[in-house]
């Protein structure tokens, strides 16, 4: 049985900007094929089992030619494969997406061509240039940087003369050439002109001259693929309209350490943000199942005066349980429940319940203090927690309270992406390493190895607090900066000040 294949536009860069259509076909995919300009993150929907072809596509370095990349889409439908075939901004934009579908035709294979945003509109938009204006250009004209063949020259005298927006795409390495003809054609030198490089990703760059100056400028910006060329007046609109490129943490590469379960929110707001984000999660979190001792605690939870919780994990995992074996959240009415900090608290909140009790300093030391004030040797204490945990918390209140220390989950170390964070890492000129615990800095050491030094060494270390700074320059390395509240939103802070 034959499959079948998408051509899906998966936007200028942006992975936000991929259709919902081309979204769903993604998530269904047995094989996608893709290059560089489709946003990798994209490839986070894919299934578990689908199989991934890199085919390159950088500006004259093609990893696989064209002819190469329509055989490949080929024999995988004939093989009977549901086929993506994920491309940059939009198939049929000089995305060579009527080729493709020709020759599948050609072969009997079905298909069907999803659009996507081209980067002629998207990434302009993200520049601050409307692509029109009824006061200053009512028509554009998306022009190819380069011919098939090489030889061959275009219309200059035509292009010259058009009143509308001109956008030329994969045309940077042949910006002077484009210029020179404009100009040489009757268009005027003092033309505003732009070129926007990495358009709509947290790399975007833009510059800005006239038709006159604007490769000279490029130069001194070293300005390389991808970047598209805009020729026209809307150009000078971009002082009022640039949304994008004001945002704090543009430009910014920031590593994220934290588990997968917890990572998404963190993500979500660097990348609203501006900021670039290469997720490493160091560590997994399992619960300990089956757990005897958790629903024996449950079971008898009235018997506790006090409940405490130190990590969202572990609020999570009680809850979870909690309700499974049929327990009412009216038999916690006595119970009197603290929390170690507010995303802590904010977990609890999912299941109806407010902490009594939450420090002012998020860290064990600070919870410390508040319960020392409380408990007495008639209290009987629940902390469901982590197998292996700093035990500062259990030490300090066993000599006031009966403490039952519940071992409900463990953290296990997460090698799986080791070559694919060094790959990032190793092409990147700057980034940020954000460790949010001792254990995810441990991890990202002994995952790591040798390479840890040096990758530890170029980045800049932020901590989430004095335990974590702890850690890190014990182990002889130095932390950039520490968070003045010990949580996401205090990294977050921290980084939106840096200049």
């Amino acid at each position: 049985m034959k499959g079948k294949v998408y051509l899906i536009g998966a936007g200028p860069g942006d992975p936000d900007l991929i259709t919902l259509k081309g979204l769903s076909y993604l998530e269904k995919a047995d094989v996608v094929v893709y290059d560089r300009l489709a946003s990798p993150k994209l490839l986070d929907h894919i299934k578990r089992d689908a199989k991934l072809i890199y085919v390159g596509k950088a500006s004259k370095n093609h990893i696989k030619t064209q002819d190469e990349i329509n055989e490949i889409i080929y024999q995988e439908a004939k093989d009977g494969n549901l086929v993506v075939r994920l491309k940059g901004g939009d198939p049929y934009v000089f995305g060579r997406g009527g080729e493709e579908g020709i020759y599948l035709y050609d072969r009997g294979i079905e298909f069907e061509v999803v659009p996507g945003v081209t980067s002629a509109i998207g990434g302009l938009c993200y520049a601050g240039i409307p692509i029109t204006h009824r006061d200053i250009a009512t028509s554009f004209h998306v022009i190819t940087g380069h011919l098939k063949d090489e030889e061959e020259e275009l219309d200059w005298k035509s292009l010259s003369a058009l009143k509308g927006t001109l956008v030329f795409l994969m045309g940077v390495s042949n910006l002077k050439n484009i210029s020179e003809n404009l100009m040489k054609n009757g268009k005027s030198k003092d033309t505003p002109t732009a070129i926007i490089n990495w358009g709509t990703t947290s790399n975007q760059k833009t510059v800005i001259g006239r038709l006159s100056n604007i490769y000279d400028k490029a130069i001194e910006e070293n300005i390389k693929p991808p970047s598209l060329i805009v020729v026209g007046d809307v150009v000078g609109l971009r002082e009022k309209l640039n949304f994008f490129e004001n945002k704090p943490l543009l430009g910014k590469n920031i590593v994220i350490t934290r588990e997968k379960s917890h990572a998404s929110e963190t993500i979500n707001k660097i990348e609203e943000l501006g900021g670039n984000v290469i997720s490493f999660p160091t560590i997994k979190v399992e619960k300990i199942s089956p757990n005897e001792e958790l629903d024996k605690s449950i079971i008898n939870i009235t018997n506790y005066s006090y409940l405490i919780f130190t990590s969202v994990n572990g609020v999570n995992i009680f809850f979870q349980r909690f309700f499974q074996l049929g327990m009412d959240i009216r038999t916690l009415a006595n119970i009197k429940i603290a929390a170690v900090g507010s995303k802590t608290a904010a977990a609890m909140g999912k299941y109806g319940i407010n902490p009594e009790i939450v420090p002012n300093e998020f860290v064990a030391e600070g919870l410390i203090d508040e319960l020392s004030k409380v408990l007495s040797k008639e209290d009987n204490v629940l902390i469901p927690r982590a197998k292996i945990g700093r035990n500062e918390l259990i030490d300090e209140l066993s000599q006031i309270a009966t403490i039952n220390d519940l071992k409900i989950y463990h953290t296990v170390k997460d090698e799986e992406n080791k070559e694919k964070i060094m790959d990032i890492l190793n092409d990147l000129d700057s980034y940020y390493l954000l460790f949010t615990s001792s254990s995810t800095f441990t991890n990202f050491s002994e995952i790591l190895k040798e390479d840890v030094g040096p990758a530890l060494e170029k980045g800049k270390i932020i901590s989430i607090g004095p335990i974590t700074t702890k850690t890190i320059e014990e182990a002889g390395y130095s932390v950039y900066k520490q968070a003045k509240e010990y949580t996401i939103d205090g990294i977050l802070e921290l980084l939106i000040k840096e200049k």
